[in-house]
């Protein structure tokens, strides 16, 4: 697949329709909570029971196609395609892409879960009796159900995405360039602009959620150590003051301060995990945790699919799985936006894989110490108290666990100041790329208008509030149940069109093993014999002389070819500029995909053996340069210096007439 580069602004700038209709959803469904939070809480409630009800089993088939698809498109032949153009290499070491990677597995909502979801499970399981060992053991299994391969499935989905048809075929870094194989140019229309709205609007409410759960976090961790109360207004309040923090980051430039402390952070909550892990019973933590492990595994294919169809019927389907379902589809575009930009260059194989498996294994590992460690407290030390606080006060439950640890409050001091900034970085990292999801123009590793980061940090900051004040946790979770379920649609689409794209990959490495004459370029442009032929094998042109070349066959020989396409009808848009290193011929078939062949000089350091020779003639000479062709995809290393012109017109030729068989074999 190749898409026609279209024109775009110098500098990234505000996407009317894709932010004028996310704003106004957005606000309309703010307005409406903060204005009857009541009645709204309850609407939400019963919304999210209907969602449960019907569209359960439409999210748990969903999730699990998702990661399906991934493993799949990564164990076959499309796992050898690159993020970006063939010759692209990562841009960053495999060890600081594993750090990043790691990096985006913490979240604040960590602390609020590892110990309140387990001993919720444990005390009120879906299945069997509560408070059993076998309820232990089965907590554990929800847990890393929930934290497991399932959500990592569908960030890498998005990331993909996002990052193949951005670097490998020069679309925006937008949710809509998945769906060009499928709508084509329309994604520069109301179709597309609609699965960038959606996608906005998922992101502010798993956003909103994010917060929520973290505020609750914070307020209960300085309720703990200086008695500040429980109250919608004090939470409303430090949403305000760490949104504020976040968006004066987001736009002060400071990013350079906020990374080390948020490098930090990480350090410290590496501290507090190893800490719970050697403080407590770390042998039966270490035993648990492979057993989780392999109890999770085991039981993954048959937990993908339950449903509890034969149970009794409950909440509690709707309440976690369907929840952490959505909100995972809800935070898809925020973290597939930062992995995306993160991963150019690198095989779709490892991309998955290291996407999968890099983050998980912290993040399984944090929540089976934690959650192994309170219902330690519960099972064998008789700490009851701590699974009635987990239900009922789920936000103070981790400082209840750690207030039995040595050192308690400056443990627990700790915990509260890692988990503010994780709450800062995370909603600075979340207003930039709903800037970047609502904006157009610039490159693809430019972020959004300031402006913007300011209004959806506002925006992000009153929506949480106004669901904290329509009733807590319950209005969080069903607010993201909701806006998740057309994006999840948009989702199996992104599939449809990547698997489309793969596929146009596939017939154009057929079609470049087609031949449909005999080959005219490299092999007959030695026509003076061995002696010029070898001679040419160990000359390392200088720019200069690659120069001339260019200008004195590559030009002339485009514009000729150029000539003769407009003859013919077609639609050919050239840059032949003189003294450039890159001159292109692109071919319009209409709504088919154009053909583009390119020249660009590159540069090369020389051989070691050929420097004493270079050094004969010029010692400042270390360099060697070559006229490389290029088509949509990327280089295809092969070098014209050499070729007369009517060679190159014949190379030219050659390539269009194996783009003619691609576009025959896709028809």
């Amino acid at each position: 697949m190749s898409a026609p580069s279209t024109p775009e602004a110098a500098t990234p700038r505000m996407n009317p329709p894709v932010f004028y209709s996310s704003a106004a959803v957005i606000l309309l469904f703010g307005l409406v909570v903060m204005g009857a939070p009541q009645r709204a809480g309850d609407w939400l409630l019963r919304a999210q029971t209907w969602a449960a009800d019907s569209v359960g089993w439409y999210y748990l088939l969903a999730m699990t196609l998702y990661l399906v698809f991934v493993v799949v498109t990564a164990l076959s032949g499309y796992g050898r395609i690159k993020l970006g153009a063939d010759h692209d290499e990562p841009e960053f070491s495999y060890l600081s892409w594993a750090g990043m990677l790691f990096a985006a597995g913490i979240s604040i909502t960590l602390f609020f879960f590892c110990v309140s979801e387990p001993l919720t499970h444990f005390a009120q399981p879906p299945q069997g009796e509560g408070g059993s060992r076998e309820a232990a053991r089965q907590a554990m299994q929800l847990l890393f159900l929930h934290w497991g391969l399932h959500g990592w499935g569908v960030f890498a989905l998005v990331a993909m995405a996002l990052a193949y048809f951005a670097y490998r075929h020069n679309l925006p870094l937008a949710l809509r360039s998945a769906l060009y194989p499928l709508i084509g140019k329309r994604i520069d229309g109301p179709l597309g602009y609609a699965v960038d709205a959606f996608g906005i609007i998922a992101t502010v409410f798993g956003l909103g959620a994010d917060m929520g759960f973290g505020v609750l976090h914070l307020n209960a961790g300085l309720d703990y150590l200086v008695g500040i109360p429980h109250s919608a207004w004090v939470q409303a309040t430090l949403i305000a003051l760490m949104m504020g923090a976040a968006i004066l980051v987001a736009v002060s430039g400071v990013e350079k301060g906020v990374r080390l402390m948020s490098d930090l952070n990480m350090l410290l909550a590496c501290g507090l995990l190893l800490f719970v892990l050697f403080a407590g019973p770390t042998q039966h933590l270490l035993n648990t945790l492979i057993q989780n492990l392999g109890d999770y595994l085991g039981a993954l294919p048959t937990k993908s699919f339950d449903l509890y169809a034969y149970d009794e019927p409950s909440d509690w389907l709707g309440g976690w799985t369907v929840f952490y379902w959505a909100w995972w589809i809800a935070w898809a575009p925020f973290v597939g936006l930062f992995i995306a930009r993160i991963s150019r260059g690198r095989t779709i194989r490892e991309f998955v894989f290291g996407v999968l498996f890099i983050p998980l294994g912290f993040t399984l590992a944090w929540m089976s110490i934690f959650g192994n460690s309170a219902l330690d407290q519960v099972i064998g030390h008789g700490f009851g108290d701590l699974a009635r606080v987990a239900v009922e006060e789920p936000a103070m439950a981790i400082y209840r666990l750690l207030e039995t640890y040595p050192w308690s409050r400056a443990v627990i001091g700790t915990t509260v100041f890692v988990s503010f900034v994780f709450f800062v970085t995370s909603a600075d990292s979340g207003t930039v790329v709903l800037s970047t999801l609502s904006a157009r123009g610039g490159s693809v590793d430019e972020d959004g208008p300031k402006w913007l980061r300011v209004f959806w940090g506002v925006t992000t900051a009153l929506v949480t509030s106004g669901l904290l004040f329509a009733g807590s946790i319950d209005a969080l979770k069903s607010a993201v149940v909701l806006t998740s379920l057309p994006f999840s649609l948009i989702l199996l689409l992104m599939m449809w069109g990547l698997h489309k794209a793969f596929y146009l990959e596939s017939q154009r490495q057929r079609a470049r093993l087609h031949s449909p004459m005999p080959v005219t370029g490299r092999s007959s442009r030695h026509g003076g014999g061995w002696r010029q032929r070898l001679g040419q094998a160990v000359h390392f042109p200088s720019r200069d002389e690659v120069y001339r070349f260019m200008d004195s066959r590559v030009r002339p020989a485009m514009e000729d070819v150029a000539a003769q396409f407009r003859e013919k009808g077609l639609s050919v848009d050239t840059d032949l500029d003189a003294n450039t290193a890159s001159l292109s011929l692109e071919i319009g078939h209409g709504e088919e995909h154009p053909f583009l062949y390119r020249v660009i000089m590159r540069g090369y350091f020389t051989p070691s053996f050929a420097i004493a020779g270079l050094q004969a003639r010029n010692l400042n000479n270390r360099r060697y340069y070559r006229a490389e062709v290029h088509l949509a995809e990327g280089s295809q290393d092969y070098d014209l210096v050499g070729y007369s012109r009517e060679q190159v017109i014949n190379d030219i030729l050659d390539q269009y007439e194996r783009h003619l068989q691609f576009l025959h074999l896709v028809r």
